[in-house]
């Protein structure tokens, strides 16, 4: 996982529900990212520090 990879949430966390979106915007370490969080109309729903083993990549972000 990278920054700027679209993640899924695998179980709730901080409040977000699980298979919440979200995209990395900061990583630390390889242990914890801090991800952006969407609603289903993109509105943001909060930005968390999250541990790496609670997120999935949906989409690795590459420059076209």
């Amino acid at each position: 996982m990278k920054e700027l990879d679209t993640v899924k949430l695998l179980d709730d966390f901080e409040g977000i529900k699980a298979g919440t979106i979200g995209v990395i915007v900061c990583e630390y370490d390889g242990t914890a990212f801090e991800v952006e969080f969407f609603d289903l109309e993109g509105n943001t729903i909060d930005v968390v520090t999250t541990p790496s083993k609670l997120l999935e990549v949906e989409k690795s972000y590459t420059e076209d």
